[in-house]
C-alpha cells in the first residue's frame, strides 16, 4: 500500500458560514451538521469569518481509489500510529483517506507507517 504525502500545511477550523470558504481551492473539506459547520484547508486559504481555527497540521493519504469493500487499511493506519501515540484527524473522500498528523509528529508518523511496510511516495 502507498502513502502519499501531501506538501502543505492544512488548519482545521469551524466557520461561522461557507459564504469565503474557496470552494475550488485545491484542498477544501467542508462537514455541516446541526451544531458547526467544519473546514479543513491549507492553511494560506483559512476564510477571515471562522470562529475557531487550529493551525500547524500535515497530511497524507492512502495513494490510489480504494474500493467500498476494502476493509480495515484506515484502522490500521490508525492503529499504528495510535500505539506510538500520535493522534490523527481523518478525513474519508470517495476515493480515499486523508490522514492529518500534527506537524511535529509527521515525519515519525511516515517512518512508522515505512518501517510497518508502507511505501511512501511524494
Amino acid at each position: 500500500m502507498r502513502i502519499q504525502k501531501i506538501p502543505y500545511d492544512f488548519s482545521v477550523c469551524k466557520a461561522a458560514d461557507y459564504s469565503l470558504v474557496d470552494l475550488s481551492a485545491e484542498y477544501c473539506f467542508t462537514g455541516r451538521t446541526e451544531e458547526e459547520n467544519s473546514l479543513v484547508c491549507i492553511t494560506g486559504n483559512v476564510p477571515p469569518n471562522v470562529t475557531h481555527r487550529e493551525d500547524g497540521w500535515k497530511a497524507f493519504r492512502v495513494a490510489g481509489t480504494l474500493d467500498f469493500s476494502l476493509i480495515g487499511i484506515l484502522s490500521e493506519i490508525c492503529r499504528i500510529l495510535a500505539e506510538n501515540r500520535i493522534s490523527v484527524f481523518v478525513i474519508s473522500t470517495f476515493d480515499t483517506d486523508y490522514i492529518l498528523t500534527k506537524k511535529e509528529n509527521y515525519q515519525r508518523a511516515l517512518a512508522l507507517l515505512e518501517t510497518a511496510g508502507y511505501e511512501i511516495v511524494g
